[in-house]
C-alpha cells in the first residue's frame, strides 16, 4: 500500500503503540489524524507529528464517529487506514476485581474498536478498498493469570477481526489484528501498578518490545494485507500453533504460580501481590 496522501486515522494516538505508528506513517507521507481522551498529551503530540487530531472517547460511539467525521472532513478525505490502538489494562486477582473493571475493558478495549470500525468501514466497502487494523494482545492468544477482565476483552476483539475479515476482505477491505506482547509503553508502567506478584512470575523476564517495533510490525502488515501481524517469535508461534502449545504453557504457568504459592494455594511468605 502506498502510504503518500492516504487518510489514517489513530485511535489512541496520543502515546505508545498508537503514537509510534502514527510517527512511522507520518514519515511514509500518509496525512494522520489521531483520536484520544487525554486533550493535552494529544495536542502535543499533533503538533510533534504535525497530525489533526479529536478529544474523544472511544467507548462513547456518538462522540468517537463525530470525531472520525470531523476528521475526515479537516483532512479533506475519508480514512483510508484505521489503527484502533485505544485500549486500556487492568489486571488484577479475578475474585478481588470489582465488577466495573470487567465492563469498563469491554467498553474501551472491545467496544471502542467496534465503534471505530462501524464508523469507517462502510465507506471502505463502497470505494473498494482501504485497511482496517485493530490491537489485541498476547493475552487474546492465550488465557494469564491476573488478566481475567482484559484478556476476554482482548479475545473479543481478536473474535471480531476474524469474523469482520471474512465480510470485508472481499469487498477490497484489509483486516488485520496484531498481538502484541508486553510493549513500553505509558500503559503498562501504568498496569505494572496492579499486576499480582503470580502475573509478574508467569511473565518472566521476558523484556518488553519497544512501542516502534510494534508500530513498524502493523505497518509491515498492512503493506502485506496480513491478517494477523505479530511483532515477535512468540506470539508468533502462539498465533499459528496455540492449540499445541496451550497445554505446555499452561502447565509452565501453573508451575511458576505453584512456586509464589504455599501447597494450599496461598500466596508464600514475602509475596506482594494483589490490588493496590
Amino acid at each position: 500500500m502506498d502510504f503518500r496522501s492516504a487518510h489514517v486515522i489513530v485511535t489512541g494516538g496520543s502515546s505508545g503503540i498508537g503514537l509510534a505508528t502514527a510517527r512511522l506513517l507520518a514519515g511514509r507521507g500518509a496525512k494522520v489524524s489521531l483520536i484520544a481522551r487525554g486533550r493535552e498529551r494529544l495536542e502535543a503530540a499533533g503538533k510533534d507529528l504535525p497530525a489533526a487530531v479529536r478529544a474523544a472517547d472511544v467507548a462513547d460511539q456518538a462522540a468517537l464517529t463525530r470525531a472520525i467525521a470531523e476528521l475526515e472532513a479537516e483532512q479533506g478525505q475519508p480514512c483510508d487506514v484505521l489503527v484502533s490502538s485505544a485500549g486500556l489494562a487492568r489486571p488484577g486477582h479475578f475474585l478481588d476485581l470489582p465488577d466495573e473493571v470487567f465492563r469498563q475493558m469491554m467498553e474501551v478495549d472491545y467496544f471502542g474498536t467496534l465503534y471505530a470500525l462501524r464508523a469507517v468501514a462502510p465507506g471502505m466497502v463502497e470505494r473498494g478498498r482501504g485497511s482496517v487494523v485493530a490491537v489485541s494482545s498476547a493475552a487474546g492468544l492465550i488465557g494469564i493469570f491476573g488478566y481475567s477482565a482484559y484478556g476476554p476483552a482482548k479475545f473479543a476483539v481478536r473474535g471480531l477481526m476474524e469474523s469482520v475479515r471474512a465480510e470485508l476482505t472481499p469487498r477490497g477491505v484489509h483486516v488485520g489484528v496484531v498481538f502484541p506482547p508486553d510493549v513500553d509503553t505509558p500503559q503498562l508502567a501504568e498496569e505494572n501498578q496492579w499486576k499480582p506478584e503470580e502475573t509478574r512470575v508467569v511473565g518472566g523476564t521476558i523484556k518488553p518490545l519497544t512501542a516502534e517495533k510494534v508500530a513498524a510490525s502493523i505497518v509491515a502488515g498492512i503493506e502485506r494485507r496480513r491478517f494477523a501481524i505479530c511483532p515477535d517469535t512468540g506470539t508468533r508461534a502462539l498465533a499459528r500453533f496455540g492449540s499445541v502449545l496451550m497445554p505446555l504453557l499452561n502447565r509452565e504457568f501453573d508451575r511458576r504460580v505453584r512456586a509464589v504459592r504455599g501447597a494450599d494455594g496461598k500466596l508464600s511468605a514475602g509475596g506482594a501481590a494483589g490490588n493496590p
